[in-house]
Formats: C-alpha cells, structure tokens, sequence
C-alpha cells in the first residue's frame, strides 16, 4: 500500500512539473477562450428583447450569461481533449505494452496525469477566471451561493471530471477490439455538445414532447452527460435545490460508479484478446 502511494504520487509530481515547464499559454488560451461569450451576451439581449419576455424557461436574460459562463468551469473540468484516441493510439502502435509488463496500471496512470493537467490549468487560470467573472459579476444576480450550495457545487464538478474522464477512457477502450474510433468520437462529441447543456440550458427542453407526461428534458435527464456542464451550472444558480439536489449528487455519484467499473470491465476484456508483437 505505501509503495503504491509513493508510486502514484511519483507519477502524479512529474506529470505537474511537465505541465508547469510547457504550458505557459494557460493565461493568455484560457482569457481568449471566453471571448465567444461577447457572442451570446448579444444574441441572448436579442432574443429576450424581440420576445418581450423576461424569463426564458425560468431563466432571466442575465442567468443565461451566467449560465454560459459556469458551463465554461464545467467544461474545463470534465472535458478530456485527446484521451480516448490516444488509448487508442497506444493500443495500436503497441505501447499499452508496457502496462502490462510493468506494476503500473493504465487507468490510475492516466488519471493522475488528467488530475495534474487540471491542477496546472487552474493554477495557472485562475487570474484570467477571475478577471472574467469580476467583469461580469453584474449578471450573477443572486450573488454568490451559500456555503452549501457552493459545495454541492465543487462535489458536482469534481464528480463531472471523474465521469469524464472514465466515459472516454472506455470509449478509447474499444480500440481493443476497433483500431480506429474516430467516428464514434466524433457522434458522441456531437451529442455531448447538445446533451451537455453547453450550447443551452436544458430546462429548454421541458416545453418539447416526447409521448404522454414525458418531454425532452425528463429523457436527457437519465442520461450522464447533464452532468459534464449542465446540472454544476444549475447547481450554482440555484435551480436545483432540496431533495432534487440530493438526488442529482446521487445519481451523479452512481454514474460515476458505473463508469468506473465499466471502463475497468472493458480493459480487462480487452487486454485478454491483446496480442503483442516485437520488442
């Protein structure tokens, strides 16, 4: 147990220190990243005032500026640029070779790189984030939450990066069995960027009708990817609270269950047909 410790956070000091060394463009990438919001404060002003409407699915105008800009956090957290094609990549080239000839696992591997990418990003990020939201407090109406609304909200996003990164480590498990995965990459990119709630508020999809009672909103509900920018943002403006918050952290928590023994289970599976070749 101590050397698995010492092992990880062996893994976990180098990865940081690498990241420290090349990723100086932090600032400067993570500032320009929020210039697309200039672009939905004016469409949504827009769409507001053609409507004549004050709310939008229970979302003021200036809850939508915030809301995007809390998804923005989310997606930060949770997204996994790179992850899955290059399992792929290192199946196929033969390089996943090395984990199993090697006391290091693939999966905690990974994981403690992905976290020290994070620590970076957030070290490094966190005055341009600041900045931001300093500039746009004004469209945070409500202020800032409560102290447990604001921990209900880093538990939803710790967990949305756990969920993220083990969905698409068993997506870039199936390298195992498909060399190249490319195309299921890009279907579940594009479902994940409507069903994420990044493009908008998933509340939207209350007034669409599926069948009977049920609508839009209620089936994307059962799905994990709210969880990856939707459900941290509602967390955060407080459109989720109570038993419904309750709930949503243990549904998420369960998810997060699943995905870990699923991407486990699937490389498993597929270090059993896994034939290795050369030196």
């Amino acid at each position: 147990m101590y050397d698995r410790v010492v092992s990880n956070w062996t893994i976990f000091r180098i990865a940081l220190e690498e990241r420290l060394v090349y990723r100086a463009d932090f600032a400067m990438g993570t500032l320009m990243r929020f210039l697309p919001i200039i672009t939905q404060i004016f469409l949504w002003q827009a769409i507001f005032l053609s409507q004549a409407r004050d709310q939008l699915a229970g979302y003021r105008y200036k809850d939508f500026v915030a809301y995007y800009l809390l998804t923005m956090i989310a997606r930060a957290f949770s997204s996994m640029p790179g992850l899955a094609s290059g399992i792929v990549e290192q199946v196929r080239n033969g390089e996943i070779k090395k984990f199993l000839i090697q006391p290091i696992d693939l999966l905690s591997f990974l994981l403690l790189g992905r976290i020290a990418h994070k620590c970076t990003y957030y070290a490094i990020a966190i005055l341009p984030f600041g900045l931001v939201f300093f500039l746009c407090r004004d469209y945070f109406m409500d202020g800032f939450p409560d102290g447990l609304t604001f921990c209900a909200f880093l538990c939803s996003l710790i967990m949305g990066f756990m969920i993220g990164f083990f969905l698409e480590a068993a997506i870039g498990m199936i390298g195992f069995w498909l060399l190249e995965v490319s195309s299921l990459l890009f279907i579940y990119m594009l479902f994940n960027f409507f069903l994420s709630g990044h493009m908008f508020p998933l509340d939207m999809l209350k007034d669409v009708q599926l069948w009977g009672d049920w609508s839009c909103f209620d089936l994307v509900k059962l799905l994990p990817l709210q969880y990856l920018a939707y459900f941290p943002a509602a967390v955060f403006l407080k459109k989720v609270e109570g038993l419904e918050l309750i709930t949503g952290l243990c549904i998420e928590a369960g998810w997060l269950v699943f995905f870990i023994i699923f991407a486990r289970c699937t490389f498993r599976m597929g270090v059993r047909r896994y034939s290795g070749f050369g030196g």
